[in-house]
């Protein structure tokens, strides 16, 4: 997430429970993106073939909160001070800049195809809406926030379900037909996720009420850093989680939840939930004290975007390495898997494992870095 790899929070106001939080969020991501074969997975950890919700949808909305989280703790101070405010506002594009450029980095790698490369994608949407955000809290005041957030899911709501979609007609929220999925077309052809073709699952209209998933995360941010009794925020933090959770629920019957066009039903539920996770956490281990679990997720949160990327770079780099067998030259990635988890497991369980695999090495390696206090900024 933008931990400390993008705007470190000063050490006197870290919550171990965001970390750990984050940490939770980054290593589901690893889990869902590095199955050892996309066609054998089991259902949670696939996402919703279009509207609905599983757990792996889950994932980037709660990376997006926290993102909202953590800007409220790393901008908190320079909010207070105007006359820093032109440094941070270069700070705030330099690193989010600096995050696009590396998912087109990954989009790129190793063909550097130009022409047909993905603009869109996971590292460009946080990238963009980072920007956004901050530059939201550094400039206005909580009910502005709540407004500008309500204006974004209304709005989209507005133009998805009501705004003719040129060229075909009434609107609608099929995959290939709907407003965003046209937008994308129209702007970005030959651009898009290459699943599609079409529409991307991080296109241009949906990153909007992205925008406001991570201001639901700036405005719990803001009332975690009140001076107030623990109990009094993990409270509220609990209730309002259960209302947004249902407030989703309950769009969902007009406009249905959907990772793939960022609903604001899907806003609001994720939303909801992502705080509970987060009240959760604090109360376990901020509060009650129970710290001794949390180190394996700990090493991945303070060292998130690094693992995330490095989780898309090494196993390109795995499969450009060709191994020479009997059957004759494969990759490296297929000759391990082929070789160490299909022999031994049912198909699915092969998948899984090899996903695990990667969760666990990387364990190791960010484990290492912590201990040597190594975190890597963007």
């Amino acid at each position: 997430m933008i931990s400390q790899e993008a705007l470190v929070e000063p050490a006197k106001t870290r919550l171990r429970s965001l970390d750990v939080f984050r940490g939770i969020t980054v290593l589901s991501m690893i889990l869902v993106n590095n199955p050892g074969n996309w066609g054998k997975i089991y259902a949670p950890l696939k996402h919703a073939e279009w509207h609905g919700c599983t757990p792996t949808d889950l994932v980037f909305p709660f990376f997006l909160f926290i993102v909202g989280v953590s800007i409220a703790y790393a901008l908190s101070g320079a909010k207070q001070r105007p006359e820093q405010h032109t440094a941070t506002i270069f700070r705030i594009i330099r690193r989010g800049l600096t995050l696009f450029a590396l998912g087109l980095f990954l989009a790129l790698f190793p063909k550097f195809d130009f022409e047909t490369v993905r603009i869109p994608g996971v590292l460009a949407r946080i990238g963009v809406v980072f920007i956004i955000a901050a530059l939201i809290f550094l400039k206005t005041e909580r009910r502005t926030q709540i407004l500008i957030a309500a204006f974004l899911l209304i709005g989209y709501w507005a133009l998805m379900m009501f705004a003719p979609v040129p060229g075909i007609g009434e609107a609608n929220l099929q995959p290939t037909t709907n407003l965003a999925a046209w937008l994308d077309n129209k702007l970005l052809p030959g651009h898009l996720w290459n699943s599609t073709k079409v529409w991307d699952p991080e296109g241009i209209l949906s990153t909007f009420p992205a925008v406001a998933t991570s201001l639901s995360g700036v405005l719990v941010g803001q009332w975690l850093t009140k001076k107030d009794d623990p109990g009094n925020k993990i409270a509220w933090l609990m209730v309002w989680g259960v209302i947004c959770t249902c407030l989703g629920l309950i769009w969902d019957l007009h406009f249905p939840i959907n990772k793939s066009i960022w609903t604001s039903s899907f806003v609001l539920y994720t939303s909801g939930l992502a705080m509970l996770g987060l009240g959760l956490c604090y109360w376990l281990i901020d509060v009650k004290g129970y710290r001794r679990f949390t180190t394996p997720f700990l090493v991945y949160g303070v060292n998130a975007i690094t693992v995330f990327f490095l989780s898309g770079l090494l196993p390109r780099i795995l499969s450009m390495i060709k191994v020479n067998t009997p059957a004759g030259e494969v990759d490296s990635k297929t000759f391990l898997y082929e070789s160490f988890y299909t022999p031994h497991l049912s198909p699915i369980n092969a998948s899984l494992a090899w996903a695990i695999t990667w969760i666990l090495f990387f364990m190791v390696l960010l484990y290492a870095m912590y201990r040597k206090n190594i975190i890597i900024k963007v």
